[in-house]
């Protein structure tokens, strides 16, 4: 018989309600009356309309300061002091700082860009002598040399100054700045060989300097490349820096490695070597020795810095809490995949591709900026060789294959393209390396490696490839000067450069104009200014070309002489006044927020002209 249950009668009854869809709820009441409706929202402005990419960008000289010295490094590196609304060059010449007002500057292009003077300075001068503080905490006096390199942040100065003897060490004067751009001495601080860039991070807080270290004609001294890291407290200089050294200091990330793998410096040498890292230098070379900082540039977080080691093909990341620095290897530009001029002999733009002839980047100047939350270096690619009486790494292709000189031979292809490009006056006339080329050291050149890369090129922040320019620079350039592109800077001669490294990348910056981030890439020789978009460093894009020079005027100097103008030297400088911007050698960019008349400059020092050019850019 079956017996009720109470739980199980309920659980029934629940079953039942959910598999017919009933519930226990009452029924819906009426529905509530329609609220009033709201106040109409106010019509909104037009969007602006949207811009083609890339962007068209003018650029005017719309001011110019001239030294009247030529030839005499007398307008090199360039820095803005926003206070005074001034420009800072270095005039080598006459081993002080021009001070240059831009506070009147226009916002229309002057008349006559290629001799406007329109600009004037005033002279910041410096001791000869400093005082500087020992590790020890004791004082010493230290004699000067020539002037390298400035930075600015706020008001602060920096001064890089070499060694009376340039392979002794040098230092950095801090001056506090007024708002009429006139310097307070702070004091004095030692820093490495040959200082020959200075820079502050970002946040302001450490000022860092490239110590080149240069050897001497004869490599009797041969001083050891450095990183100078001096701390900024409450814009205060601490009185002693601490180094960055290139033996001990030196880190591998690679974690296959362990750090006794490259605990001596034959060690090191090794397994740099064997990255890529090149190295050239007589018997007795070392790491720290043939290393040689050029340029700093610092990420956003001041944490990191990148320094380009340009005879090395290398650039180091320094990080600045460990006091660490990472060398990386950059590679080679493959000539057979892109086209180069590499004769100076047939005077006219001819371009060819090479199988087995590689560019080493060797880059001078580095810049970097970011992009979504990572830095990425932006390098301009000159390219150097060692070349001292005692050591020289530079050959023409001729000379490898000549009995008198190298002796020795090229590969069957390499000759092959050597006898098609018409021999000793064409291919023959290119400067290589000897230094790579000959892996085996059986006296036959597989390869061939040029200096420099003739373009500029983005690179991520572990120092990988991920934009080159290619051969953009030589045939724009050809395209707008004609039978001009490649010529020296101490003389109007057209494809004087090509059999060397071409234009010569030097300077370069970067800066932001409307929302759109702009690479400004200057070359050294004809004087070309490059123009690119690099808001994306996966999709950069050529946006503008200018060049402030008149290939018109007749003149030649030589900047080796004592007077590079000398008549009695065959010199003619009658009309160089009238010639241009000759040789720029460094660009600061000036954001139109920060700018003295309202709009985005670049300010450029021209070395050779001894000019400064003050450009606008703006969006057309």
């Amino acid at each position: 018989m079956f017996k009720h249950n109470g739980k199980h009668g309920l659980l029934t009854i629940a079953l039942a309600m959910a598999i017919t869809g009933c519930t226990l709820d009452g029924d819906d009441g009426d529905q509530g009356t329609a609220g009033i409706e709201g106040v109409q929202g106010l019509v909104g402005q037009d969007g602006i309309d949207g811009k083609s990419l890339p962007r068209e960008l003018n650029v005017e000289v719309v001011g110019r300061f001239s030294t009247g010295l030529y030839g005499k490094s007398a307008a090199e590196i360039v820095q803005f002091h926003q206070q005074s609304n001034s420009a800072f060059a270095i005039n080598g010449a006459a081993n002080q700082i021009e001070v240059i007002s831009l506070t009147n500057l226009p916002t229309t292009e002057v008349s006559q860009p290629t001799s406007d003077e329109s600009l004037n300075s005033t002279a910041f001068t410096f001791p000869t002598t400093v005082m500087v503080k020992t590790s020890a905490d004791a004082e010493k006096s230290l004699p000067l040399g020539a002037v390298n390199s400035i930075a600015i942040h706020d008001d602060l100065l920096a001064i890089a100054v070499e060694g009376e003897v340039k392979q002794a060490n040098g230092a950095v004067l801090f001056y506090r700045l007024n708002e009429l751009g006139e310097g307070t001495f702070i004091h004095a601080v030692e820093a490495g060989a040959l200082p020959d860039m200075v820079t502050f991070t970002t946040d302001g807080k450490k000022a860092l300097v490239a110590n080149e270290g240069e050897p001497n004609s004869d490599y009797s001294n041969d001083p050891e490349g450095s990183i100078s890291v001096i701390a900024i407290d409450d814009a205060m200089p601490a009185e002693t820096a601490a180094t960055i050294n290139l033996s001990t200091d030196i880190v591998f990330s690679d974690d296959n490695l362990a750090a006794e793998d490259y605990d001596t410096d034959e060690k090191r040498m090794s397994l740099l070597s064997s990255a890529g890292v090149k190295f050239a230098g007589p018997t007795g070379n070392t790491v720290a020795k043939d290393l040689e900082p050029e340029y700093i540039t610092t990420a956003q977080d001041s944490d990191i810095a990148y320094v380009s080691l340009q005879e090395n093909n290398a650039i180091g990341i320094i990080n600045l809490e460990d006091m660490t620095i990472e060398v990386k290897a950059l590679g080679y530009k493959d000539w057979g995949k892109y086209q180069l001029d590499f004769s100076n002999k047939d005077e006219m733009p001819s371009f060819k591709s090479i199988q087995g002839l590689y560019g080493m980047y060797q880059p001078d100047t580095i810049a970097s900026y970011s992009w979504n939350g990572s830095t990425f270096i932006l390098s301009a690619n000159e390219g150097d060789a060692r070349e001292y009486d005692a050591y020289s790494e530079e050959v023409r292709v001729k000379d490898i294959i000549d009995p008198d000189e190298l002796n020795k031979t090229l590969s069957t292809e390499l000759q092959s393209q050597y006898d098609a490009s018409g021999g000793k006056n064409y291919l023959g006339r290119l400067k290589v390396t000897t230094a790579l080329g000959d892996a085996d050291d059986n006296g036959e050149f597989e390869k061939l490696f040029a200096y420099g890369a003739r373009s500029f090129s983005i690179w991520d922040k572990n120092a990988n490839l991920v934009f080159d320019s290619g051969d953009d620079f030589g045939k724009i350039s050809s395209a707008i000067l004609g039978d001009n592109f490649n010529a020296a800077h101490t003389k109007n001669k057209g494809d004087n450069r090509s059999d060397d490294k071409g234009g010569e990348p030097e300077a370069i910056e970067v800066g932001e104009i409307s929302g759109r981030t702009y690479a400004f890439i200057a070359q050294e020789r004809a004087g070309d200014l490059f123009v690119y978009d690099v808001t994306n460093p996966f999709n950069a894009t050529f946006v503008s070309h200018y060049n402030n020079r008149n290939f018109d005027i007749d003149f030649e100097l030589d900047d080796d002489l004592a007077d590079p103008c000398d008549s009695n030297q065959g010199m003619n400088c009658d009309n160089v006044d009238m010639a241009g911007d000759l040789g720029p050698e460094s660009i600061k960019f000036i954001p139109a927020s920060d700018s003295p008349n309202g709009n985005a400059l670049l300010i450029i020092g021209n070395e050779v002209s001894g000019t400064v050019t003050v450009y606008q850019v703006t969006e057309q």
